[in-house]
Formats: structure tokens, sequence, C-alpha cells
């Protein structure tokens, strides 16, 4: 019998230009296929470490089994790791048709002052978008103008932070730290959210000290040692105060 064949996990080369090395990726992922079977191959816990989801992402080249878009996502980080100018960050879609909400994901790509995507879904131009939108929220509008052709309603947007390009990183993915409920608002409200939040964002670039999650950690650390510290009196009073 005819073995099924397994494509070839693209290998940056240095003649490639990032646009280029995006395609190689996304092309991969196309071979692979999109899973309609309603089994999921890969069990993707969005909590777990960077770390532990890399390793899932290994099993994907090995098993070279279809995937759906959160697989995609883990593969895209996977895949791009090794390349410092590419920040990854994830966008989830939450949209309403005929009755039904549905839930989608995309790795959202920024690289030299443009905005692009890598993914996976039923629909082509629901996965990967070129690197050539010059705002974030030009990305995100795209988007939803690719549902309405689907008459699918877009009811939020969910914006995640940088993935580090460690991969054995301890910290999880920041999947949802701007959630924009896109319907309640106008387009020029979700467009200065948008802007905002990428202008934020890109600072970090230039902060690399600035780590997102130890930083939490350390800021709620820091605010927590001084309360255990407090004596007895001060924090029943803070409790009457609360009530």
């Amino acid at each position: 019998c005819v073995q099924p064949s397994v494509p070839p996990v693209p290998n940056y080369k240095l003649s490639m230009s990032i646009p280029e090395w995006l395609q190689a990726i996304q092309t991969y992922m196309k071979m692979l296929q999109y899973n309609h079977t309603g089994t999921q191959f890969f069990e993707i816990r969005k909590t777990r470490p960077l770390s532990g989801l890399m390793e899932t992402a290994k099993e994907m080249t090995r098993e070279s089994l279809p995937i759906k878009c959160l697989e995609a996502v883990i593969l895209g980080i996977y895949l791009t790791n090794g390349q410092p100018s590419v920040e990854r960050f994830p966008i989830s879609f939450k949209t309403h048709f005929s009755g039904n909400y549905f839930h989608h994901v995309v790795l959202g790509i920024y690289c030299n002052g443009r905005y692009g995507s890598l993914g996976m879904s039923r629909r082509s131009d629901l996965m990967d978008k070129p690197l050539i939108y010059r705002t974030l929220s030009d990305l995100i509008f795209e988007f939803e103008d690719s549902y309405k052709k689907y008459l699918h309603s877009v009811k939020k947007v969910k914006i995640g932070l940088y993935v580090p390009h460690e991969p054995h990183s301890f910290q999880p993915i920041e999947w949802k730290q701007l959630v924009l409920n896109v319907s309640k608002m106008m387009r020029t409200e979700v467009r200065k959210e948008l802007e905002k939040f990428a202008r934020d964002m890109r600072m970090k670039i230039l902060k690399p000290s600035s780590a997102h999650s130890p930083m939490k950690e350390r800021s709620r650390g820091k605010s927590l040692s001084p309360r255990r510290r407090q004596a007895s009196p001060q924090r029943r009073a803070c409790r009457r105060d609360k009530s």
C-alpha cells in the first residue's frame, strides 16, 4: 500500500524574505489540511506553558495530521520561533450566524511596520492574510469584511500579547489582553482602541525588560507582601470599608 506523503517541515533560508518565509509556513499548514473529521487530534489547553505547547507543535510536525484553527496558531508560533523580527500574537473572533455563535482564532503577525496573519479555517479568507496591513485595525476590519461574505456578524474580538520567542518559556500565552465588544461599537471607536493597544504592544518591543507575565507576577507579589505585613486591625478596617 502507498504510504501517505508527509509534507516536509519548512526551513528558513537566508535568501528568503519574511513574507516568503511566512508563505512557506502557510503552505505547509495547508498541506496538512483542515481537519473536517469532527475529532481533534491534538489536545491544546490554552493555559499550558509555552514550552508544553511547543512540544505539541513538534508532535504535529511528526504526525502530519489535519489541524484546526487553534492547532494552526500553536504550529505557527513554533515555526516562526527563530525569527525575532517577527512578532506573533493571537487574535480571536466570536461571530453570530443563523442563531448560533462561532469561535475562531488566528495568529496575528507584526513585522517591519506591517500586519498580517497565519492560520487555518474552512474558509480561505478567514485564515492567512498577507503582511501588507499598515495598522492592526486594517487587519481586523479585513477579517470582519471577510466574515460578512458568509453572513457572520462579528460580536467580539480578543487580542493577546506578543508571544515570547523563547520556546522553553514556562509563561503561558496571553490570549485576551484586549477584548472588544465590536458589535456595540462604532468602527471609529474600534480603530481607536486597537491602535492604542497596538502602540502599547510596539512600545514593549523597545523595552525588553518589561516581559509581560513576569511583570504581572512581580506586581502582584509586591501588592500582596505589604498586605501580609499589615496589622490585623487595619485588615479588619479594610474589610469593613469594603462592605
